[in-house]
């Protein structure tokens, strides 16, 4: 069986962040579960750190330097991709939301997508579900249910013990792997493809004679 794409993205700043240290965990969760269905996981975990001159760039020229377009195709052709992203003024970072803009349109279109998000403090929780989910959204992109949202406290000793941190990322984890175990491997289709809409062999000839046909 072939392995199963995961493009991990991480946005953290620092080195190290905490942003990675989400985005790990959430990645061997996903391993994991993979494995424990015999699937096989094929990783590639893109540090936007490491591109944020060339997200600029691509931004003011739009044309991606080589590395940025790698990571770019890396996540185009993923079976499923995790986003992390700190928390700024109550949504995603700058860096985030950049690399966005620059990323094709329709490159994670129907792709499952596990979405996590770090902050100082719990009150900026409710920025995956009315920030993030919305952009992933708008890209037909197609988030799991449940987000994972880590605050400083929930690396202590002080970590929330009703809803603990490692018990949201297996949930979300086994609703990524539920989702691509249920995704076949189907090309992308080009909208603009005369067989999107004429089917294989048809052509525009023949979709002028059903209309005329139907007229009659």
């Amino acid at each position: 069986m072939d392995a199963v794409r995961i493009a991990v993205l991480s946005a953290g700043l620092s080195e190290p962040s905490s942003t990675r240290l989400l985005a790990d965990r959430l990645t061997r969760a996903v391993i994991d579960l993979l494995e424990a269905r015999g699937m096989r996981a094929e990783v590639s975990v893109i540090e936007l750190r490491d591109h944020a001159h060339d997200v600029m760039n691509a931004m003011l020229t739009g044309f991606p330097a080589k590395g940025l377009a790698a990571a770019m195709e890396q996540i185009a052709g993923a079976d499923a991709l995790i986003a992390v992203t700190p928390i700024f003024s109550t949504s995603y970072s700058g860096l985030f939301k950049s690399f966005i803009d620059v990323l094709d349109r329709e490159a994670i279109e129907g792709t499952p997508v596990l979405l996590g998000a770090t902050a100082g403090t719990p009150r900026h929780s409710l920025a995956i579900d009315y920030a993030i989910r919305p952009l992933f959204t708008y890209l037909h992109a197609e988030p799991v249910p449940t987000g994972v949202f880590a605050a400083a406290d929930d690396w202590g000793q002080g970590a929330d013990r009703v809803a603990p941190l490692q018990k949201r990322v297996d949930r979300a984890a086994r609703e990524l792997v539920d989702a691509v175990a249920g995704l076949g491997r189907t090309e992308k289709v080009d909208p603009f493809s005369p067989e999107s809409y004429l089917g294989a062999g048809g052509s525009f000839e023949s979709l002028l004679g059903a209309r005329s046909s139907d007229s009659r």
